[in-house]
C-alpha cells in the first residue's frame, strides 16, 4: 500500500510541478505587497486543493455520464493553458491590489494561478486516473486526497518563497522569467493537445 501511495505522490508531484509554478507566481504578483503575496498563494492552493478533491470524488463519473471523454477534456484543458500562456509571453500585467480591494488578488489567485496553472488540465486528468479504479472505495480516495494535500502543501511552501526570490531578481528579471516561462507552457499546453489528439486519433505520440 506504501509503494502506491509513494508512486502516487510522485507522480502528482511531477504533474503539479511547484517549482515550475513559482516563475509563474512571481510574473502574476510581482508588483504586489509581501501580504498580497501570500494571500494568494493560500487562496490558490486551497482552490485547487477543493477541485482536485472533487475530480478525486467524481470528476470520472461526472464526465462519464455527461459523455465526456478523458481526452477531450484534456485537449480543452491545453487550450485554455494555451491562452493562459499566450498572455505571460505578451508580458500581461495584473495591478496590484489596494486597500479593499482584495478581490483582485484573490481572482489573481484563482485564475490563472489556481487554475489552470496548479489544477491545471494535466493534473485533474492525473488524479481522475489514478482514482479510476477506486472509484467508491472510501479509504483508498481519502488516502489518495492525504497525498494530493502533502504535494499541496509543498507548492504553498514553494510559493511562499516568492517574496525573497522577488526581492532578489527584482522586477525586470520577473518579467523576464515571465515571457520565459509562458513560452514553456506555450510548448506544454501544444503538446496536450497534440497528445490527447493521438491517443484520441490513434496516431504516433507526437
Amino acid at each position: 500500500m506504501w509503494q502506491e501511495r509513494l508512486s502516487e505522490f510522485v507522480t502528482l508531484l511531477i504533474v503539479v510541478n511547484p517549482i515550475g509554478a513559482l516563475p509563474v507566481f512571481l510574473a502574476l504578483t510581482g508588483g504586489f505587497d509581501m501580504a498580497a503575496q501570500r494571500r494568494v498563494a493560500l487562496i490558490a492552493v486551497a482552490v485547487s486543493l477543493g477541485v482536485l478533491v472533487f475530480f478525486i470524488a467524481v470528476g470520472g463519473f461526472l464526465l462519464e455520464k455527461m459523455g465526456i471523454s478523458l481526452r477531450a477534456f484534456q485537449i480543452a484543458g491545453g487550450i485554455i493553458l494555451f491562452l493562459v500562456a499566450l498572455d505571460m509571453v505578451r508580458g500581461t500585467t495584473y495591478a496590484p491590489p489596494t486597500a479593499g480591494e482584495g478581490d483582485r488578488a484573490a481572482s489573481v489567485a484563482i485564475y490563472p494561478l489556481a487554475i489552470p496553472k496548479i489544477a491545471g488540465p494535466g493534473t485533474m486528468l492525473t488524479v481522475v486516473l489514478l482514482t479510476d479504479d477506486h472509484r467508491f472505495d472510501i479509504v483508498q480516495l481519502g488516502l489518495t486526497t492525504g497525498v494530493l494535500a502533502v504535494v499541496l502543501a509543498i507548492t504553498l511552501a514553494v510559493l511562499l518563497m516568492a517574496g525573497p526570490v522577488s526581492r532578489l531578481i527584482g522586477a525586470p528579471g520577473a518579467n523576464i522569467i515571465g515571457r520565459v516561462m509562458g513560452m514553456i507552457l506555450v510548448a506544454l499546453a501544444v503538446q496536450t493537445v497534440l497528445s490527447g489528439l493521438s491517443t484520441w486519433l490513434g496516431l504516433p505520440k507526437p
